[in-house]
Order: C-alpha cells, then structure tokens, then sequence
C-alpha cells in the first residue's frame, strides 16, 4: 500500500514542502518509507486518488490550476499528465464524482466551485462549469470578508455536493447530475455566527452528516436527507478541553468505518478531538483530546485498516502514526514518525 502526501511549498506561506511525497506503508505498524517526490510542483495540497487508484489528482494552492498525474500501481510512482484552470483563486479541495468522469474543485478565495471533465485516460478536460457563492458574510473581520468555501464532498448517495463556507457561516447543498451542480431543493443551512464551517464528514451508514468548525473550534451534527440534500442541525460540541483557555482552530474531521467514532483536529492545542457517536441518534460525546506530537495538526486520517491514525503536523514538518485503541478509539503514540515539509494532505492507494 502507498501513500501520497500533499505539502505547501511556497515562501509566501513560509513553508518547507519540495511537492508531492509518496511513502510504502508499512500496513502493521504504520511506518512510513519515502519512495519518490514529485518536486517544482506550487502547493499541491489537496489531493484525490481515481476509485481504481490509477489516477491522482491535485490542487495548487494560491494559484489557479489543478494538475492530473498516472500512478504506477506496482511502485507507486507518479507521471505528470496535464494541467487545467479552475477559473479561480486558490483552489483547496477537490473531489471525484462517483462515476469518475467530473472533478469538482473549490475555489478557496475565488468563492465559487468548479466543475471539469476527466477523460479515459485520466487527463483533465477545460472547464465545464464555475458556481459563484455569496451572501452575508460573518462578524469575523480578517477570516470573513467574503465568501470561503473550503470543502467538496460527495454524500453517500454520489447525488449531491454539500460545501462548508468559511466566510459565510452556511453550509450549501448542490445537486450533482449529468456533470451539471444546480442547488438543492434546501439550497443552505445557516451555521452559527462566527464559527466558520471548514470540512465535513458523512455518517457511513446513516443520515447524519458532521461539520468541524475552524474558527470557534466546534463540531456540529447535522441530519442529512438523502433524497433533497437538506440538513437541518441537532446539536454543537466543543472540540477543546474546557481546561484549555488559550487559542486555538479546528481543521480536519474523520469517522470510523464502523461510524462509532469521530475525529477532528485542533491547531493551537495540537491536538485530536475524540467523539463517541450516538448510533440511535447520531449526536456525540466528547471524550477527549489527545496530543498529535507536533504542531498544527492541519489533516488528520485513517489508514484503511482504521488501526492507525495520522496526524500531520504542518509547523513541525512531521507525521506521526498514532494507534486506535479498538474499544473506546482514543488515541497514542506508536513511535513510527517520519519528516516531511509542511504536509497537508494524505491518501492512501493500493
């Protein structure tokens, strides 16, 4: 099994990435061999791996691009194939529609979500589609002076994308067909003023969907209609300590394949939020924080086995291996760590 890791790259972000690092993963322990780089590449943060693991794919923070590259499944080594324009500014996160033909693409600063054919062969097609998403902004006066949407993900269903917006404290529902996004029937959910929905994650069996808030650190459950794409809020957790008093912002959030447990991470505490989900009701319970041994944990994921946690520590240039604890999904240390320059993204293939 490999694992591809995104990284910042540019001194405008005052980051150490040389572009896009490949690792064998050691599947019992959760090591981590560097198998190739991918270097001169601008931010490839973000990434997505093709279902057949034959293509990945990437965004180029602060630029305006997205680029398509082969993967040799026997060494895992990647092969550039081309490069196209998302029409916007700052590209953050990009997602596979379950048919593998469309790439949809958020556009950070640019406010708008943009849709692009990938062909057989996995290269990317032009633009087929740019969404512009406004409204009220938030009271924040740095983070929200316009719309920030910072997420893409598919539901369960492949039928819609739903979209966190920093900047706007909402969350938006689109409709996904034909290659086509028009809005839901229940096009947004308002979030709480000031809490800035970052990333989300969907119940793996059920209709909830959870969405961890970066600017006041909470995570909020949703229950999601599958046949509309409406969300309509049940309840809101913080994801800190209440002994920690200093400053501090969410980033990532993961659950379990089982959908027992719920993960986001927190940059200032440097940590991993863990929740126990309710499986009648979907709602959480805090059960702890524990230390991702680094600093600013901005991603956080599973391994496919769910017997490891990664965390990726983008001020301490690390990433380190931390074991699930089977019963209660705390997590600890397993001492398996490796170095890596500003990493800020990590999928698994084969």
């Amino acid at each position: 099994m490999y694992a591809y890791v995104g990284s910042r790259t540019t001194r405008e972000r005052n980051a150490r990435g040389d572009g896009i690092s490949v690792f064998l993963v050691d599947q019992q322990t959760g090591a981590l061999e560097q198998v190739q780089v991918v270097k001169d590449l601008v931010n490839p943060s973000f990434l997505v791996l093709s279902k057949n693991g034959e293509f990945l794919y990437t965004v180029h923070g602060d630029e305006s691009e997205v680029s398509s590259f082969k993967v040799d499944k026997s060494s895992g080594q990647l092969k550039f194939l081309n490069k196209q324009s998302t029409q916007g500014k700052n590209p953050v996160h990009l997602a596979l529609d379950p048919t593998g033909r469309f790439l949809v693409v958020t556009n950070h600063i640019g406010s708008s979500l943009a849709v692009l054919p990938v062909a057989a062969d996995g290269s990317l097609g032009a633009l087929t589609q740019l969404v512009a998403l406004s409204g009220p902004i938030g009271p924040h006066r740095i983070e929200q002076k316009q719309a920030k949407p910072h997420f893409n993900p598919f539901d369960p269903t492949g039928k819609f994308v739903v979209v966190p917006d920093k900047g706007l404290d909402r969350v938006f529902s689109f409709r996904f067909e034909g290659g086509v996004l028009t809005p839901a029937a229940t096009p947004e959910v308002i979030a709480r003023e000031g809490s800035g929905p970052r990333h989300l994650a969907f119940h793996p069996s059920k209709p909830y969907a959870y969405v961890v808030n970066e600017l006041d650190s909470t995570v909020t459950t949703y229950r999601f209609n599958p046949d509309t794409g409406a969300m309509e809020a049940l309840q809101i957790l913080s994801a800190l300590p209440s002994t920690f008093t200093a400053n501090s912002r969410a980033a990532g959030i993961v659950i379990d394949k089982a959908g027992r447990t719920l993960y986001s991470s927190n940059r200032g505490h440097d940590s991993i939020a863990v929740f126990r989900i309710d499986s009648g009701t979907g709602l959480l319970e805090f059960s702890g924080a524990d230390l991702t041994e680094g600093r600013t944990p901005r991603f956080l994921t599973l391994s496919p086995n769910g017997r490891v946690m990664y965390a990726l520590n983008e001020d301490s240039d690390t990433i380190v291996a931390l074991s699930v604890d089977a019963s209660t999904g705390r997590l600890s240390p397993t001492g398996a760590s490796v170095k890596s320059g500003s990493p800020v993204c990590m999928v698994f293939s084969g």
